[in-house]
């Protein structure tokens, strides 16, 4: 499975499916990302925490542990 986290700066991938429960999930949603929205990887930062991407003309800077409850394809 590879996930959000795991992509590479500049590469844009689709989103297959949103891992976990309840008001992370539901927060996850409220910034745009559903299934099947493309996702382009702007910057990462040094650390690897935040990850800076561009979804649905928007620029979101997310959390390395909210990336990888993100599933995605290339």
């Amino acid at each position: 499975m590879n996930t959000l986290r795991q992509a590479k700066v500049g590469q844009t991938v689709k989103v297959v499916k949103l891992h976990g429960e309840g008001a992370v999930k539901r927060r996850i949603m409220d910034m745009g990302i559903t299934k099947g929205v493309e996702v382009y990887i702007r910057k990462v930062a040094p650390l690897g925490d935040p990850v800076e991407v561009t979804v649905r003309g928007y620029e979101l800077s997310i959390r390395k542990s909210d990336a990888e409850m993100i599933e995605i394809s290339d």
